[in-house]
């Protein structure tokens, strides 16, 4: 099945940063160097939750201004605003009031945006995880791919944000084509070496090798790569047994990678709390950031998901 993946996904032409005040620099520096390398317009998006409070002098009510709130939170914008336009980079800025996640997918039903790209936080006490952190409710519904910088992911300023090396969850189910149809088309894009890593769990070794070897398995996942991109890109795939977050922890420290890019269709808001789902984990430890597809943007390409596959099972696009 050919996957219907949009252009401006792998080569966006408007960019939105999901800005915290202060900003995670990182994360900014990151959707900087994209929005220059593809000429794209970098939207700063901003949500506040705390409002400036007013008194009329004449009656005494006490009351709301939501202008004065906007206002004040464009005037901490600005000093970054302007680091974006001192780069080269195109800028709009964006705030409003209410809950980060819900107002930033709203944004995305009214603008034309192409990606995503945001902070993550360490895993914090329990009770602040069971309201659910801004990123994981944004990559679990976003209609666009989302460019999740970690908080174990290193600065990419050594190699000016470049993407050289990119592994993609990747595996045999039906649904698995979305997400490496994307990771090739990034590869393309970057010039960059991909990796395709399925990992074998203990309980799936039988179901999974049927009779076959590992390097049957390692072609069947190289013919996944689109015919036209088979020739432009630099690609070998990688499959092991053991315990998926671990494997692709390690792999894609020691291939150096620059970019990891999963799926998301299982990340749910338990598994956050439990810190037991694989995206989340990867998330929490990934020494490089992580590119998410969503469900909404794997169905938009055709994916229906199968509901007796666990949620969490290590599955590009499954998760």
């Amino acid at each position: 099945m050919a996957a219907t993946l949009k252009p401006k996904w792998s080569k966006p032409s408007t960019i939105l940063f999901a800005s915290e005040i202060p900003a995670n620099e990182t994360a900014l520096s990151y959707a900087i160097a994209q929005a220059k390398e593809f000429g794209a317009i970098l939207i700063l998006f901003h949500v506040y939750d705390t409002l400036v409070v007013a008194a009329s002098e004449t009656s005494g009510i006490r009351y709301y201004d939501y202008a004065a709130a906007a206002r004040a939170e464009i005037h901490h914008l600005e000093p970054l605003a302007n680091q974006v336009r001192e780069a080269g980079v195109q800028c709009e800025v964006i705030v409003r009031p209410g809950l980060a996640a819900d107002q930033i997918l709203a944004f995305l039903r009214e603008r034309e945006v192409d990606r995503i790209v945001m902070g993550t936080h360490s895993p914090g006490p329990i009770g602040k995880l069971l309201v659910g952190s801004v990123a994981e409710a944004v990559l679990r519904s976003a209609s666009v791919p989302v460019f999740l910088v970690g908080p174990a992911a290193a600065d990419g300023a050594y190699r000016n944000y470049a993407t050289r090396t990119i592994v993609c969850a990747a595996s045999l189910h039906e649904t698995t084509h979305v997400v490496v149809h994307f990771a090739a088309n990034l590869a393309a894009q970057h010039n960059a070496r991909l990796i395709l890593q399925h990992v074998i769990q203990p309980q799936e070794r039988t179901d999974i090798l049927a009779g076959r070897s590992l390097d049957e398995i390692e072609a069947e996942l190289l013919s996944l790569i689109p015919v036209e991109l088979k020739e432009k890109i630099d690609v070998q795939s990688i499959v092991v047994p053991g315990d998926p977050t671990e494997e692709l922890l390690y792999q894609g420290k020691v291939q150096q990678a620059d970019l990891i890019v999963m799926g998301a269709q299982g990340a749910s808001a338990f598994a956050a709390i439990a810190r037991q789902g694989v995206v989340y984990k990867v998330l929490a430890h990934s020494l490089c950031p992580v590119m998410t597809l969503s469900p909404a943007v794997l169905a938009e390409c055709g994916v229906i998901y199968d509901k007796e596959h666990p949620a969490e099972v290590f599955l590009a696009g499954v998760f």
